[in-house]
């Protein structure tokens, strides 16, 4: 029996499995009572051996009630009531309170309550974490205005690809939620945007699809974000001569602002991406021999080529006199400050209850937080204000597409491993941050889920997914040559074992209500700015060339 179907076997089981929860029930008789005890019980769902709370405290006055929690660990504490003996427990989520600390400090609430009430304590496995704030970002979230603009240019402009016919938009546009739709992007040479976006017609076309899922953008100029792409292989790194570690190696030029400047040097060296192929252009030429610098000096000379940009640099940057002080550093530059300020989202239901706004989270919605934070185990890896732990983690997420090179015949993904050289990093890709979840699929590192109730159902149960993925799933524009070479790995039982048995996710058994309710949540990480990103999208650009894909 191969690894997927033994753990397919053993993980079989009651999917209703609810997790326990603690209760306390109070009555308070009389207002003329000052200080008066009720009942304590305690009532789990699903489970018969759950325990009385340590610590847990009530104390009733004039209609309002206090408690303490001297348990340790982070807890959710949810009041229900009822208006008499007969009546139905009502929960009022209006007022749920979280315990953040891990000491077992205790903690004190207060809260207005009815007649009959009972406090709820949800255990979390895991913090809620404090809201965002201007000092987690470049520049404390203001950078220079005019070099903003400058990064918008460029950002949209197609003079930085080689054949002139790609911008970085085409892949990461405003109006496909800073990706592009797609499981995997069709880079240089295709035509059209987003999921209208095909493989090109005639000699133009392109050669192959460019191997994993073009990620979103968001918050990605926030400090803690310190390494870029699905692999990680941009990262800060405190040996290497200029602070980061790159495929670059000692050819990376100094005067990059941060991680996310250095991220943007490397788009236009790939063919696939933006740079086209050998005989094509200059900068193909170049890029196929590896020589970096020479690609980044060959496009910075088109921009001392065109006025209106020389204008733009030299009002931004004081090392920039004239159109010969211009490099693609510059450039780079500019489009992460764009990036950084133009994208940044923190306003989020999710934000507004974390800054204190009760009602900001439906029911549903925080009855999700607490199995996302809780029971799901989504927070073992989704954690922190940016919902990721920035590490590399391997899921047994299915592999489609062209591959990296990787494995005996060539189609694999090797993820993490490709940087580090260890075994041990094998299928292990960045944990995405989860801020407009909902906006940015598809979802994984070749983009195997359109569908996201599809891809948290992955996560809670991945080997019985792996084992059934829907190749429907896969939103891969059609062309005979490149689907021939799209389902490699997965036709491949062995290869498909491999990504069983590196998987390191543990089964997750909810109920259809509460992912539901976990669905409702990650809704509720959706910035409404984020919605109509058109404001982004320039009128026209300094090179002149037409902004329609």
């Amino acid at each position: 029996m191969s690894v997927l179907n033994k753990h397919i076997c053993s993980t079989k089981g009651d999917n209703n499995m609810k997790m326990p929860y603690e209760q306390t029930c109070f009555r308070m008789p009389a207002r003329l009572c000052a200080w008066i005890f009720a009942c304590t019980l305690v009532m789990p769902i699903g489970e018969s051996n759950a325990q009385t709370p340590q610590g847990l405290k009530s104390i009733s006055h004039n209609g309002r009630v206090q408690w303490s929690d001297a348990e340790d660990g982070p807890a959710a504490y949810e009041l229900e009531f009822k208006n008499g003996f007969q009546g139905e427990w009502k929960s009022y989520w209006n007022n749920l309170f979280w315990k953040h600390d891990s000491d077992g400090a205790p903690d004190g609430f207060e809260a207005g309550v009815p007649m009959f009430f009972r406090l709820n304590r949800h255990p979390l496995a895991f913090p809620v974490p404090g809201p965002v704030q201007d000092s987690d970002f470049y520049d404390h979230g203001t950078p220079n205005p005019a070099k903003v603009e400058l990064g918008r240019m460029l950002f949209f402009d197609k003079v930085l690809s080689g054949n002139m016919n790609i911008s970085c938009a085409t892949c990461h546009h405003s109006l496909t939620g800073t990706s592009d739709l797609l499981s995997l992007p069709i880079g240089e040479g295709g035509r059209g945007l987003g999921p209208t976006r095909h493989t090109g017609v005639g000699d133009q076309a392109i050669h192959e699809r460019v191997p994993r899922n073009a990620p979103d953008i968001f918050n990605r100029g926030a400090r803690e974000f310190e390494r870029m792409f699905h692999d990680g292989r941009v990262e800060l790194a405190a040996d290497q001569p200029r602070g980061f570690r790159s495929p670059a190696g000692n050819d990376l030029p100094a005067g990059l602002d941060n991680v996310l400047a250095v991220q943007a040097m490397f788009p236009v060296t790939s063919g696939a991406e933006m740079a086209g192929q050998a005989g094509e252009n200059l900068v193909a030429d170049l890029a196929v021999t590896q020589d970096l610098p020479g690609v980044w000096q060959a496009l910075a000379v088109r921009l001392q080529s065109i006025p209106e940009y020389v204008d733009l640099f030299v009002n931004v940057f004081d090392d920039v006199d004239g159109a010969g002080d211009i490099t693609f550093v510059h450039a780079a530059n500019a489009i992460a400050a764009f990036e950084a300020h133009s994208w940044r989202f923190d306003d989020t239901p999710f934000d507004r209850y974390l800054r204190g706004n009760q009602t900001a989270l439906s029911p549903d919605q925080k009855r999700g937080m607490i199995l996302f934070y809780g029971k799901a185990k989504c927070a073992s890896c989704h954690q922190g204000p940016f919902l990721t732990d920035h590490d590399f983690h391997a899921i047994g997420m299915p592999q489609l597409g062209p591959g990296k090179g990787d494995g005996p015949g060539g189609r694999e993904d090797f993820g993490r491993e490709k940087v580090t050289d260890d075994p041990e990093d094998r299928y292990r890709f960045r944990t995405p941050s989860l801020r407009n979840v909902a906006l940015t699929g598809p979802w994984g590192h070749d983009g195997a889920y359109r569908d996201l109730r599809q891809v948290v159902l992955h996560h809670l149960h991945p080997f019985g997914s792996l084992a059934t993925y829907d190749r429907q799933q896969a939103v891969l524009p059609p062309r005979h040559d490149l689907d021939a070479l799209d389902w490699k790995v997965m036709d491949d039982a062995t290869l498909v074992d491999n990504l069983a048995e590196a998987n390191e996710l543990e089964p997750v058994s909810l109920s259809e209500s509460e992912t539901d309710q976990l669905l409702s949540f990650l809704h509720a990480l959706t910035d409404p700015r984020a919605l109509n990103m058109t404001r982004d999208i320039p009128m026209r650009v300094p090179s002149g060339i037409p902004l329609a894909e």
